[in-house]
């Protein structure tokens, strides 16, 4: 990426949204061009693993909170708001909007000399109320930001092409998986895609704009194309064989989201707010962003290109940050409690333990490969029934897979599961994403028996929520020995195997 020159030596910039899909790609951006970087995160824990994690300064706060904003923001120049609710609740609009003001109000308060804000790109000439909710609330925020009485720049966006972007990983499943796809009318919808590379080249580029320049500006790639025919296209650059599309107009948005979560990794509760988006044109009405980021040879990339790149990316398994990357809507968030008789209520407990006539280290190595294609290690059709339900029920199921296949960092989604520890060599911890009536853990562990032999320990854990969860504590119980039995079985076998090799 072109480095653009900061605005002075030292300048400081704050992300929010750090362990996202595109917070997790600027930071090392604004590093390698200069900038010194400093994190907000809810849970700084969640950056600990990324490679750049000791070249930056992380604090903990919410862009909710007033307080923890004023001690983010000393000594800051430029603040990037890439914070965004997914959520379909009914009050996310009031959230975004309560958290847009704080952030500005507390920008200002600090001398903040600019904020950055990627947003969507709205269609032109479509009133606020026709306007799907996500797309009319990222809009509102833009303005709010615009208000704030601090220069601001508002990127607006529409389809984000690059690995592990949730548009990209909903493009490709789509058509690698379907080679005859009955779709809904929005295939036919002209859109604007840009390279996650001129997305990132803007976003540090809007760092050194003069400071009279505070507007919105439309970023997109040199291709405006409909869905239908980026699918097409998809299909030429992947080698695959010419895909058969016939659009029907009853698939809703809401229809078309579910079928979506059924066919691709991206759940129907992440797919809804991307489809609603595809009802209107949405193209760049200007590309002034170019006076003050120019356009060097071959940028904006074009479409075609920003594909191979991709692709590149997922075949060599260097797909930095993935859209699974940031929290998924609705799932729990609530850590492990520490107390065993958690005053919470009950906490059921499923024990295993096995020797392992295998080094801590082949063990470890089994351990932090699980999920993705490497699967659970037990009984697979039971994975994958439970993994069909939650997505029929609207959550993640088993397709979101592993950003990296060997490799484990906190934050991480892996399958219906996300990473919440990892004490490298010796404990995994997994907080369940799919849909329950309660919370749910999931522990690997290495340890030495008192024989100072391997040992390999495994606890799955459950708090049920009323008596939904008690049921189905109860009528899962069963299964265990063959679950979760066959699962220690097999890991401390593959460890054995795989350290004769």
């Amino acid at each position: 990426m072109d480095a653009p020159t900061p605005p002075s030596e030292g300048a400081r910039c704050l992300v929010t949204g750090a362990s996202g899909y595109i917070g997790g790609r600027l930071v090392p951006e604004l590093l390698d061009s200069g900038y010194a970087v400093r994190c907000l995160a809810r849970h700084p824990d969640k950056l600990r693993d990324f490679p750049w994690t000791d070249r930056v300064e992380t604090v903990r706060g919410d862009v909710t909170d007033a307080a923890s904003l004023r001690d983010a923001f000393r000594g800051v120049d430029v603040a990037y708001y890439l914070v965004h609710s997914m959520s379909s609740s009914a009050d996310f609009e009031s959230t975004d909007r309560r958290a847009a003001r704080t952030f500005a109000a507390e920008a200002r308060a600090a001398g903040v000399r600019r904020i950055v804000y990627l947003g969507g790109l709205s269609p032109r000439g479509v009133p606020d109320e026709e306007l799907s909710p996500h797309l009319r609330s990222r809009a509102e925020v833009g303005r709010v930001l615009l208000d704030s009485g601090v220069p601001t720049t508002v990127l607006r966006a529409a389809v984000v092409i690059g690995s592990g972007s949730a548009s990209f990983e909903m493009l490709r499943y789509l058509t690698e998986r379907l080679p005859v796809m009955v779709t809904p009318s929005w295939v036919g919808t002209r859109v604007q895609p840009i390279a996650v590379r001129d997305v990132l080249r803007y976003l540090v580029g809007s760092a050194a704009m003069p400071p009279d320049v505070s507007r919105a500006f439309d970023v997109g790639g040199p291709d405006v194309l409909t869905y239908r025919e980026m699918m097409t296209r998809y299909a030429e650059t992947a080698g695959l064989r010419k895909r058969l599309i016939v659009p029907v107009p009853v698939l809703t948005p809401r229809l078309s989201s579910h079928w979506i979560g059924l066919v691709t990794p991206v759940p129907a509760s992440l797919a809804r707010p991307l489809t609603e988006s595809l009802r209107h044109e949405v193209v760049c009405a200007e590309h002034d962003i170019a006076r003050y980021v120019p356009d060097g040879p071959g940028r904006p990339i074009p479409f075609d290109e920003s594909l191979q790149l991709a692709l590149r990316r997922v075949r060599e398994a260097r797909v930095t940050t993935r859209w699974s990357s940031a929290s998924t809507p609705g799932a729990p968030s609530d850590p492990l409690p520490t107390d065993p008789d958690w005053a919470g209520g009950s906490l059921y407990t499923d024990r295993r333990s096995r020797p392992v006539d295998a080094s801590p280290e082949a063990l470890w190595k089994v351990i932090e490969g699980v999920g993705g294609e490497n699967g659970w290690y037990s009984f697979p059709l039971a994975w994958a029934v439970r993994g069909w339900a939650d997505r029929l029920v609207g959550g993640v199921g088993l397709r979101r897979g592993r950003r990296d296949a060997h490799r484990l960092r906190v934050g991480d989604a892996l399958d219906f599961w996300r990473v919440e520890e990892i004490d490298r060599g010796r404990l995994l911890r997994l907080r369940a994403e799919m849909r329950l009536p309660g919370l749910a853990w999931l522990e690997m562990s290495v340890d030495r028996d008192d024989r100072g032999r391997t040992s390999y320990r495994q606890r799955a854990l459950f708090h049920p929520r009323g008596l939904a969860g008690q049921a189905y504590w109860w009528s899962v119980a069963p299964f265990h020995a063959v679950v979760f039995g066959g699962m220690a079985r097999n890991i401390a076998r593959t460890a054995e195997t795989e350290e004769q090799r």
